[in-house]
C-alpha cells in the first residue's frame, strides 16, 4: 500500500481523529455483533500505546440528516468501547461541536463523536424533489457540498493527525471520510484498512494463481462491472444465487419463477462470450433446488436442466456444490461475495455452507480466501467455518467497488508515503 499508515507518523502527544466504522446491528440499545468494533481495537489501541489520544467518530445506521434520532445515538458503542478498552470513554453529544473536549484531550485518553449522519452535510445528498427544478437542484447540490467542506474543515480541526481506518466506509466521499482528509495536516490509514486493501488489492492485481472468483446474491445488475473486471483476471468465475438464472435464460434454458433481470439478458450473454474469448472457465449451477413457492415449508425438488413454470430456484443442487468444490481445489486465491442460495431457510442453505466448506479448504491447502463482505460474511460464520478463512471483509459495498477496480474515495484521499 503506497499510503501512510499510523506507522508513518509520530504519535507522542499527537491528538488522532479517526474515522471507525461503528455502524454496528443493535437491538434497544444492544450490540449483536461486535466485529467491526474489536476489528478497530488495533489501531486504537496502537494509537493510546504510542502516547496518542483519540477522537472517534463513526455513522450508525441510516438516519435521515436531520439531527439527534435516538435509534442512531452511538452512546451504546462508547460504552461498549470503553469495556473493551478498560478505559473511559467520554461521549460528546454534537459531532460539530467538540472543540473544548478535543482540546482537553490527554495523552492516553479518548473521547467519541455522535452519529456523523445526524448531519445532511455529512453524505451532502440531495434527493430531487418533483417540484425542484434543474436549476434549484444544481444549486442545493452546490450548497450542500459547500457545507460538506466546512465540516470535514470542522472534524479535521479536532486533531493533528486524520487517520481512515472505515473500510466499510471508504467507498464514500463523505465529509468524515474524504473530504476531512483535505483539511488534516497529514492523513494516514488505520490497520483495518490497510489489511483490507493489501488482501483485496493483491487478490486482485498480483493474485497466486490459479485465481476463482465466486459470485453470488440476488441480482446481476449488483455485480455488473465486477464481473466485467474480474473476467480480465481470473482463471475461474463461479456464479450462483439468484444472479446465476439471469445467465442461464441467456443461454435458452427454462427457469420457472425464478428470480431473473430480463434487461440484463444482453449483458449476460456478453459476458459469457467474454469468458469465453478470454479462456476463462465460466460456471453456473449444473442443478438447483426448486422450490413451488418462496416459503421455508415449500414443496422442493432437485432439478438439472430446465424448471418448470410455477417452480422456482432458490439454492444450488448437490452437483453443483461438487462441481464448485472441485474448481477450488487447487485454486490459490479465492475472492468469494453473495451466497450460493437463500441460505437463511435451512431447506435452502446447502450450497452456500458446502461452498463454504469447499473454501475453507483453500487455506488449509496454502492459499488465500478472501470473503468479500455483506452476506457471504453472516453465511461463513453462520456456517462456523470463518476462522478458516484468510480475510474476511468488514465492507460489503466497499469490496464490492473495490473489486469493480474503482478508485476508494477514502482512501484516494490519504497522503502517499
Amino acid at each position: 500500500m503506497d499510503k501512510k499508515t499510523l506507522r508513518d507518523v509520530d504519535l507522542n502527544g499527537k491528538r488522532v481523529v479517526m474515522r471507525v466504522d461503528f455502524n454496528v446491528p443493535m437491538k434497544e440499545g444492544v450490540i449483536k455483533d461486535d466485529t467491526r468494533i474489536q476489528g478497530a481495537l488495533g489501531s486504537i489501541k496502537y494509537v493510546l500505546d504510542n502516547g496518542g489520544s483519540l477522537v472517534l467518530m463513526s455513522h450508525l445506521g441510516r438516519p435521515k440528516g436531520k439531527g439527534y434520532e435516538p435509534e442512531f445515538s452511538l452512546k451504546p458503542v462508547a460504552e461498549y468501547l470503553a469495556k473493551c478498552l478498560d478505559k473511559p470513554v467520554k461521549f460528546v453529544e454534537d459531532c460539530m461541536n467538540a472543540d473544548a473536549d478535543a482540546a482537553a484531550l490527554k495523552p492516553g485518553e479518548v473521547i467519541m463523536l455522535e452519529n456523523t449522519r445526524f448531519y445532511k452535510e455529512e453524505t451532502a445528498k440531495v434527493k430531487k424533489t418533483d417540484d425542484m427544478t434543474d436549476e434549484e437542484l444544481k444549486a442545493k447540490k452546490a450548497e450542500l457540498k459547500a457545507k460538506c467542506e466546512e465540516m470535514g474543515k470542522k472534524l479535521a480541526s479536532y486533531g493533528d493527525i486524520y487517520c481512515n481506518d472505515a473500510f466499510g466506509a471508504a467507498h464514500r466521499s463523505h465529509a468524515s471520510t474524504a473530504v476531512i482528509a483535505k483539511y488534516a495536516p497529514v492523513a494516514v490509514s488505520g490497520f483495518l484498512l490497510e489489511k483490507e486493501i493489501q488482501y483485496l488489492g493483491n487478490a486482485v492485481e498480483k493474485p497466486v494463481r490459479p485465481f476463482v472468483a465466486i459470485l453470488g446474491g440476488a441480482k446481476v445488475s449488483d455485480k455488473l462491472a465486477v464481473v466485467k473486471n474480474l473476467l480480465s483476471k481470473v482463471d475461474t468465475l463461479i456464479i450462483g444465487g439468484g444472479m446465476a438464472y439471469t445467465f442461464k435464460k441467456a443461454q435458452g434454458m427454462a427457469i420457472g419463477n425464478s428470480l431473473c433481470e430480463d434487461d440484463q439478458l444482453g449483458y449476460a450473454t456478453e459476458m459469457l462470450a467474454l469468458a469465453k474469448e478470454k479462456g476463462v472457465k465460466f460456471l453456473l449451477p449444473v442443478d438447483n433446488i426448486a422450490a413451488d413457492k418462496f416459503d421455508p415449508e415449500a414443496n422442493t425438488q432437485i432439478l438439472e436442466g430446465d424448471i418448470p413454470e410455477g417452480w422456482m430456484g432458490l439454492d444450488i443442487g448437490p452437483k453443483s456444490i461438487v462441481e464448485f468444490g472441485e474448481a477450488l481445489k487447487d485454486a490459490k486465491t479465492v475472492v468469494w461475495n453473495g451466497p450460493m442460495g437463500c441460505f437463511e431457510m435451512p431447506a435452502f442453505s446447502k450450497g452456500t455452507f458446502g461452498v463454504c466448506e469447499a473454501v475453507a479448504q483453500v487455506k488449509a491447502n496454502g492459499g488465500i480466501s478472501i470473503i468479500g463482505g455483506g452476506d457471504s460474511v453472516s453465511a461463513v460464520k453462520k456456517s462456523g467455518q470463518a476462522d478458516k478463512m484468510s480475510h474476511i471483509s468488514t465492507g460489503g459495498g466497499a469490496s464490492l467497488e473495490y473489486l469493480e477496480g474503482k478508485v476508494l474515495p477514502g482512501v484516494a484521499a490519504l497522503s502517499d508515503k
